[in-house]
Formats: C-alpha cells, structure tokens, sequence
C-alpha cells in the first residue's frame, strides 16, 4: 500500500508560534476540510494537538476523555508515526475541553481512534514536512532530498543532521504545505506494536489522581440525599440533627434532592445519616417481577410502533413455512458499577464556573451547565481526568449539574461533590430491562426463509434493525418498542448490542439445531446469501465478516474431539464496525456441573495500533460479558433497588476468569471500534457451549440462576 497524499486547508491550520521557551504549536481543524464520512449516530473525532519546543522536548495533547479504553496512549502513538520520533522522547498531556482546537471531545461508541486515524496522522506528517522545510531551507537543499530519523532531519548526500527543536523557531515562519504524505502501513514504527499505557507507572504506584481526588482550598465535601425508590417525590425535610453533626456546614434542598456539605467525605456521609427526610410515592412503583410481566404482555400484542426494519413478508413466509423455531429471551438490569463512584469539583463563581472531573461528554455538559446557571459557554471551563471506569455511565451529566447546583446555592464556594457505593448503585442510570420475542421460519430444504424479532425495554427501545442475519433473510422484520417507567436507564457498555448479541447467536444456535446443522456451517451459508444475494441493506462486510467466524473456529480446533469432557460454544457479532467471533470451552466436571475453562477470540478491528491496548480491551470485554451473563443482575421492590453494595450486586470474581487467547485479522483498513465489540459475544459463546453440554437452552440471565454451574 503506497503513502497516502492528503491535501490541506490551510484556513483551517492553527499555528501558534513563539511559545514559551520557543518552539511552536500546531493545531488543525478538519471538520470542514477533510472529516471522514460522518455516519448518524457516530462519535466523530476529528482534531489533535501537537507542541514541539527549541529543547527538542515533544508534548502531544489527547484532546480525548480516558475512560480505561487506551486512548491517551493510542492518539498521541498516531502523531507520533508520522512525525517520527521515538516513543520515549514524547510527553503527553491531558487537554481540557476547548472547542476552539479540538472538535467532538467524546468517549463512547468506541469511536475515538476509528474517527481520528487520518486526521491525528495528518497532525504528525504536517509537522513533519514544516521540519524537513526548514531544515532544506537552511541548508540551501530541496526538501525531497531530505529525510527524518527519529526526530531529527537529515540530508544524506552531505551528512548534515539536525534535531527537531533546532529546527522549529525557523518551522513556526513557514507556510503551511499544501499537501503531506502519510506512511504507508508497511513503514508503520510504532503503530501495530505494544507500546505500554502512559499513565500506567503513576497508576501502580499510587500517584495518578483521580476526580475523587480533587482538593482546593476553601472546598467542601457534599453528598447527595436521593429518594429511596424510583418514583418518590420529597415531602418533608428535618435536618436539625445533621446540622449539629461534627464537620458538617451545611444542609441544602434543591429538585428532589438534599446535599449535606462539611470538611470530609466521612463527615458529610455520617450527617446524611442523620437527615430525616419523609417520601411520598407519586404513582405506582413497580417492582422487577411486575416489570418481567408487563414487558412480556407487551409482546403478546401486534406492535404498537413502525418496524425497524421489514424486508419481504414475513406472515406470508411463516403461513408456507415446513418448520418455526421459536424462543424468548429476558434482560435484567444491570448497574454500571465504575469502581470510582460519580463525583465531580465545581467551584461555581458570579459570571463563571470552574468544573473538574471524569466526564465522557465534556461539551455537551458544558451546554448544559450553561444553561443551568445561565452562564455564557465561554465562561465555563471543564478539565477532564482520566475515569476510573465509566462503561457510558459518565455519558451523562447529572452529577456534574449536582456539583454545578450544590456550588451555586452554597454561596459560591467550591465543592466536591462525591457519591457513596450505596448512591450510586440505587440512584444512578441502568442497563434497560428488556423482553425478547424471536420467530423463525426455514422450508422444505432447511433454508431459513423468515425471521421475525419483536422486543421491548424499559425506558428505551431493544433492537437495532441492521444486526447480523438482516440482509441474509429474504423475509425479515424487527419490531420494538419502548415500556416508559420511572426508572432511569442510559447506556451500558456495547448499548444495545450488549444483550441482542446473546439473544440473536443464541437463536441462531437453536435454529441450527432444530434444522441438524452446525452452528458455524449455518453462519457462513447466511454470509454467502448476503453476500451473492443479498436483501435490503447490508451494513456489513460478509467477507471481512466470515473470515473472523472461519479463524475462529480454527484456531479453536471447532468440531474436533477434545480431550477430556470438553464441550464448545460458538458466536460471532458485528459492532462499531469491528467483526468479534468467540468460541467457548466448558469442561463438565465429575458432578455433572459445568466450568468455563477457555475463551478464543478473533477480532477484525482493521489496523491495530497499540497491540497491547487492544489485546486488554478485547480481554477486558470478554471478562466483563461473561461476567454480567453469569452473576449480575439488578431487581427492585416497588421501585427501591435491592442490590446498593458488591455484596449483594454480584460481579466475577478472579478465580472465575477464563482463560482467554486473542488473534487478529492482520490487513490494511482503517482501526475499528474495539473498547466494546468483545463484550456481545461472550455470553452467547458461552450459553452455546451449555447446550452443547447439557442439552439446556439458556434464556435469561444471569445464568449462574440454572444451576448448571460449579
């Protein structure tokens, strides 16, 4: 593959020149010059950021949230590539928001590296070629004589050398070129190899800090009080005893909350204790098993909403049809459970506000503070740390406007505001509960000819109409709907994908099954009907997409004896753009219960640029999927959650980890999404391989409820 030659719009380049200590800055704009193709629905990335000073010290900016996906590390590796310098000689920082050099700073639909690929490497090879410029120009040379070694420039013919930083006082006066040159995947140094997170040695020794963390003088602590139940409204408030607790300053009532601010976070929370706050139901408050039967009695009604997707007719299909498969499945909630629970530092002033904290959506916060205080955008300003988890809980800004709020309303003065476990496992969003309805039709020579998918979730819609087998039926529809509750619901990591990703591969098992085909042949003869006729829209790549399911079960060694009482399971799920296929091995043990004992993933994310960061976010996936399908689960009781702690919320725990082996697909598109796409088909890979075993089709989740398991 040759070097790409990217055209730039020099209106849309920021330089910064005289810095201090010399050096310059260079900054770009693409959104309106060279953006990749925007998708609906898509997080697009689209600038970068990238200082080089007269010291020859190199400091690249990640404009991006870190949530835990690598991205402070793999952004900063794309500029780095082209500008060619050597890892260890770079720094990098942590930019804030700044819409002004930056465009679009999110974390979430894994879109981070899959949108900035070429527009972070255009950062490097522009600074680039304004290096090899100036050095040309210098030694009265032509610039294409001239090449880059590890961060100086060097004219081969003469032997003259020179370092970057001794080079960019003369860069920072020049034009920009008009035209760059980007590396070729075959001259790629650093990208594709492991290169170790930036953040890891101040992580294991105890010195990164956190938004926890976060200390100013004159802040207060707050907690927030929140009704017990979803659903309650505050009736009454007696704070007299919680304001003589020791540390605490004060006691506040704002929406339908109350927030105890004092010295300590121990402080504030033994305060809370004792506010006595009475709460009046305002309506019904359902608990989980009126939630399971009204989702399910939704689904025995004709859908109340337009279809997401109807391609051929599948009533006439099913009428005609020699066998139907059909099957249900159900979701429970499930908490997002970061390990730093939500907080935020807001020190809200007259006519401005400070706010500093883990935040996914930092931009459309600040839309929303704004709109909040009814301060100006520009007046606010919102420095990111780096999350400790999120899982697209922090996609949303309810505590950053608490923070906001408490700030405000407290007389200015700066806050941390800090949730307990407890806060935020009952009063946070969730994972949707959902119902699932699948129907399946196949003729007289065991061909599928219909598929039908009919489902509904609480608080929001469960079902994407372009999901794998669609455009491989010739009858498909998929119908959803949505069941309004109290209850608030948000992403959780891979939305959506998350749990159809088990549904589906767990139906297209079951009709494998009844139709006496294996579960891998079956999948490859609906991708060959994609790809050689294929109906209505095909979202993915069937050839990219069989190729991840055929490694797959080659290195599994599908379909061969394995020592031992060993059974496989097998799913494969295509989302943000990367093909995962899994295959799992339970062992059945002398009791006849069953152990997960090894996962195989095979992945298609396009390039790969830091290898280890996409092996730990794969492995990371998988564990989480298998571990929310195996154990967790959230319920309610007329409205009030019955899991707030870990000791009641079950999670995986180390000894229950699988073994896991990763592969990629090696060749030469551009990076897919990879922070999510492991997770969806961990639970179906492993629910299969329980049929396999047992003969038991699992159904709902978590499993860990059938018995099955040692």
């Amino acid at each position: 593959m040759e070097g790409l030659v990217k055209k730039l719009n020099r209106r849309n380049f920021i330089r910064v020149s005289a810095i201090a200590g010399g050096g310059f800055v260079l900054g770009f704009n693409f959104l309106s010059s060279c953006s990749p193709e925007q998708r609906p629905g898509q997080l697009i990335d689209l600038n970068a950021f990238v200082k080089i000073d007269t010291n020859g010290e190199i400091t690249i900016m990640n404009p991006n949230p870190e949530v835990g996906q690598g991205v402070k590390t793999a952004l900063p590796i794309l500029v780095a590539e082209e500008l060619d310098v050597d890892w260890k000689d770079i720094r990098v920082e942590q930019a804030g928001l700044d819409t002004n050099k930056y465009t679009r700073q999110v974390a979430g639909g894994s879109g981070s590296v899959r949108e900035s690929w070429e527009s972070f490497r255009k950062v490097g090879a522009t600074a680039r070629q304004m290096l090899i410029n100036a050095a040309a120009m210098g030694w009265a040379v032509s610039a294409d004589t001239c090449h880059t070694e590890n961060g100086m420039v060097v004219h081969k013919k003469s032997g003259k050398k020179a370092k970057y930083g001794e080079l960019v006082e003369r860069a920072a006066t020049l034009d920009v070129p008009q035209e760059v040159n980007l590396k070729s995947n075959a001259a790629f140094k650093l990208i594709g190899k492991r290169i170790a997170n930036v953040d890891n040695q101040a992580i294991v020794t105890g010195q990164f800090k956190y938004g926890i963390d976060t200390k100013r003088e004159g802040m207060l602590y707050a907690t927030i009080i929140r009704p017990p139940a979803f659903g309650q409204l505050l009736e009454s408030l007696d704070d007299t005893a919680a304001r003589k607790s020791p540390g605490v300053k004060q006691v506040l009532k704002f929406e339908n909350k109350i927030a105890v601010l004092g010295q300590s976070t121990w402080e504030v929370l033994q305060g809370a204790k004792m506010v006595k706050a009475e709460w009046k139901d305002d309506g019904i408050l359902e608990s989980t098993t009126d939630y399971s039967k009204n989702l399910k009695s939704v689904l025995l009604n004709e859908p109340k909403e337009e279809s997401r997707r109807k391609d051929g007719n599948v009533l006439e299909a099913f009428s005609s049809a020699a066998k139907v498969v059909e099957l249900d499945f159900e979701a429970p909630f499930l908490a997002h459970n970061t390990m730093e629970p939500m907080n935020f530092f807001a020190h809200v002033k007259k006519d401005s506000a400070e706010l500093y904290g883990p935040i996914q959506t930092p931009e459309r916060t600040r839309t929303r503070i704004a709109e909040l205080l009814g301060i100006p955008e520009e007046k606010i300003a919102i420095m990111m740390t780096r999350m400790g988890g999120g899982f697209g809980r922090r996609l949303m800004s309810d505590f950053v406007e608490e923070a906001a709020t408490v700030s405000k309303l407290a007389g200015n003065i700066p806050v941390n505001v800090i949730w307990s476990r407890e806060s935020d496992m009952s009063g946070g969003f969730y994972r949707p509960m959902y119902s699932y309805k699948y129907k399946a039709a196949v003729d007289n020579d065991n061909k599928l000819i219909a598929w039908h998918h009919h489902s509904v979730g609480v608080g929001s819609s469960a079902a994407s109409g372009d999901s794998f087998p669609a455009g491989a039926v010739a009858n498909f529809q998929v119908d959803t709907e949505e069941y309004k509750s109290p209850v608030s619901t948000a992403p959780w990591r891979a939305p959506t994908h998350n749990f159809i990703g088990f549904s589906e591969q767990s139906f297209i098992d079951e009709i494998a099954h009844k139709i006496g085909k294996d579960p891998v042949a079956f999948r490859l003869e609906m991708l060959e009907q994609a790809k050689n006729n294929p109906i209505g829209k095909v979202n993915y790549n069937p050839d990219r997409f069989a190729t991840v399911i055929k490694k797959a079960a080659e290195v599994a060694e599908w379909g061969k004896k394995k020592a031992g009482n060993v059974f496989q399971g097998f799913a494969a799920h295509f989302s943000f753009e990367t093909y995962v296929a899994e295959v799992a091995e339970l062992e059945k043990q002398a009791d006849g219960k069953l152990k997960l004992k090894k996962i195989y993933c095979v992945a298609d994310c396009g390039t790969v640029v830091n290898l280890s960061g996409a092996e730990t976010q794969l492995e990371g996936g998988i564990i989480d999927g298998i571990g929310h399908a195996m154990y967790a689960e959230l319920t309610l009781t007329k409205g009030k959650p019955d899991q707030t702690n870990f000791n009641t919320y079950r999670m995986i725990r180390m000894r229950e980890v699988p073994e896991v082996e990763v592969h990629f697909i090696q060749n030469n598109e551009k990076p897919t999404g990879l922070g999510e796409p492991g997770l969806p088909p961990a639970g179906p890979a492993l629910a299969n391989a329980v049929f396999a075993a047992s003969g038991v089709r699992l159904k709902t989740q978590p499993f860990i409820k059938s018995g099955l398991f040692a």
